[in-house]
């Protein structure tokens, strides 16, 4: 039987697929597209089975290939590009390659745990998992809720009563960052960005002030990628279905990220932390102007509601800004 990862390649995916090595599962077929090609390279250290590229995967569904052959489908591929404009390719990869899916894995009876998003939330100020709540700005928001909505019509309100033939679980991801990132380019998480233009430049680049908020002061739920790998496991172990936030439930500041990297660089240098205002006055923080591409369509606030996560079993704390992105920063000097 297979454990089934679409887009292992990907950031959360490839992390998935080396966590579920490390519980000695390597039965896994990777399913990805690798037009860029670079993306093996979040796979090369991970055991698997077999892999096939995306449309492979798709026929063989079709035909009846895998057919009594699946344990789990952990659906982590998409395009996740939020500045993509081309609505018909976006609905196409996020929307009815889900649906397909979701379908096979209902009819197989095997569990579907799947990456949802919030950006589903849009530009509102409460994050909880309600319908109410939900105004996406942009097309790659509207497709990741859109096949929420498909969701929520499969296991009803009550998704502990729900009369499923199988688990259905989705991860309303917030500003997940870690390992095995480099490939998404623009898309890549700030903590990213700040640590490649810190080691370039020697210093860091934040947003001026937007919607109210000050410059750098714009705040995000930041969860390490470690953490978002923890809870899909957990629900997989558990069984639980619904759709649920994936975050700290924490909003920090853009500043605070960049502080943290600094710090950690720093640190890796046998240099002492300094706060804010000091790396401000040194020059190693500096803010642009707000981009006009972005207007309108930019969370400047976002805190996950956990309240749905916690009740759902999963009580293991989530790393803070300052924890995780001195983790990722040791990572990323690794040789």
């Amino acid at each position: 039987m297979y454990t089934i990862v679409t887009g292992a390649a990907g950031f959360i995916g490839a992390n998935l697929v080396k966590a579920l090595n490390a519980r000695g599962v390597s039965d896994i077929i990777a399913v990805d597209n690798l037009t860029q090609g670079d993306k093996f390279r979040n796979l090369v250290d991970c055991e698997i089975a077999d892999y096939l590229d995306k449309r492979e995967f798709i026929e063989a569904l079709a035909a009846g290939d895998l057919d009594g052959a699946v344990e789990a489908v952990l659906h982590q591929g998409a395009c996740s590009d939020t500045m993509e404009h081309d609505g018909r390719y976006m609905m196409d990869n996020n929307y009815r390659y889900s649906l397909e899916l979701l379908d096979f894995c209902l009819d197989q009876e095997v569990p579907f745990l799947y990456a949802s998003s919030a950006s589903v939330y849009g530009g509102g100020r409460v994050f909880r998992e309600s319908r109410e709540f939900e105004a996406p700005l942009n097309v790659y928001g509207y497709s990741k809720f859109l096949f929420d909505q498909a969701v929520r019509r499969r296991i009803g309100s009550n998704a502990a009563q729900a009369n499923l033939s199988s688990q259905v679980v989705g991860f309303r991801y917030f500003n997940v960052y870690g390992p095995r990132e480099s490939h998404k380019g623009r898309m890549a998480s700030v903590a990213f960005h700040f640590f490649n233009q810190y080691r370039a430049e020697g210093k860091v680049k934040l947003f001026e002030g937007c919607d109210g908020y000050g410059n750098g002061e714009q705040r995000r739920d930041f969860i390490h990628v470690d953490d978002v790998v923890k809870v899909n496991l957990h629900f997989l172990d558990c069984g639980a279905s619904g759709i649920y936030n994936v975050g700290t439930g924490r909003a920090q500041t853009f500043n605070d990220v960049a502080v943290a990297t600094v710090n950690a660089c720093r640190a890796a240098q046998g240099e002492a932390p300094l706060p804010l205002a000091e790396l401000r006055s040194r020059g190693m923080i500096e803010y642009i102007a707000f981009p006009e591409a972005l207007k309108g369509k930019y969370q400047s606030y976002t805190e996950a509601d956990v309240s749905r996560l916690r009740e759902a079993g999963y009580d293991a704390p989530f790393a803070t800004v300052e924890e995780g992105v001195a983790r990722y920063v040791q990572e990323r000097l690794k040789p």
